[in-house]
């Protein structure tokens, strides 16, 4: 809060001075109005309309997937309840892959549509984000595992282990932020090529399983929450068990219905 008392709403350049100051970023996921609405009260820098929303949220396999409608629809729903932290969108599987003017028209269906305050790209499509950044579309880079590539990799694997691929990604880091993009997702890579490439860039970097040395970190909130039990990478913490704690309300509500208790005086008119 500011001495006003009113809200210090994070900008793409208020998060850029964070990472000047040397301060973390955090960034969490949401989906919906509810979620998004506790975590900006919480005080989260940046909230990510995932199109991990495609796994957690509509059960698919993977996020391939989702549409660009359905990323609009979420990020309607997440505009509503956020009042300060930065507004980003995943732009889903082949709506930025086809051509940088299609990529513009998608993208800015995000920002017009949804009210993203930003849009996230997976790949080192340069010449896509300097045609969005010209346009006044912020963009958020994302190297790395890139999820919606999960074919082509074969799996979920470690990226940037072999020397040529660590190359690959530290250069096309460098390329994106000439480019133009104002930060940059760095997902499931060693830790010591994530820090060599925070410390090598301006724009401050985001990691997912990428260690400390990252300017920020994320999750998909309902991991952290402890929503899926059975789901725990190695990357995850859980601060909470909501399942269990879910689960347990459930079959309280259940019982009571079962033995009359509830409603009960109280509830009824």
């Amino acid at each position: 809060m500011s001495k006003e008392g009113k809200l210090n709403k994070i900008t793409v350049p208020q998060l850029q001075r964070l990472k000047e100051q040397g301060e973390k970023i955090s960034v969490l996921t949401a989906y919906d109005l509810l979620f998004a609405t506790l975590e900006d009260q919480a005080g989260v820098d940046c909230i990510l309309v995932g199109d991990s929303v495609g796994m957690v949220f509509a059960g698919y396999e993977n996020t391939l997937p989702v549409t660009l409608d359905e990323m609009i629809y979420h990020t309607r729903a997440v505009r509503r309840g956020v009042k300060r932290a930065l507004l980003v969108t995943d732009m889903p599987f082949l709506t930025f892959q086809i051509s940088p003017r299609e990529t513009l028209r998608n993208a800015g269906r995000i920002m017009q549509e949804g009210g993203a305050e930003a849009v996230k790209i997976e790949g080192a499509y340069c010449e896509t984000v300097e045609l969005l950044t010209k346009a006044g579309i912020p963009v958020m880079g994302h190297l790395g595992l890139t999820p919606q590539s999960i074919h082509q990799f074969g799996g979920y694997s470690l990226r940037g282990k072999s020397d040529s691929e660590r190359q690959q990604i530290i250069q096309a880091a460098r390329d994106l932020e000439t480019a133009g993009c104002f930060s940059l997702v760095l997902e499931k890579i060693p830790a010591d090529l994530a820090t060599e490439i925070s410390a090598m860039l301006k724009i401050p970097t985001i990691g997912i399983g990428a260690g400390v040395g990252c300017d920020g970190q994320v999750l998909v909130n309902y991991d952290m929450l402890g929503l899926f039990e059975d789901f725990k990478p190695r990357f995850v913490r859980h601060y909470a068990q909501l399942a269990e704690e879910i689960r347990q309300a459930v079959a309280a509500y259940v019982q009571d219905i079962k033995l009359g208790n509830f409603p009960g005086e109280k509830e009824s008119f």
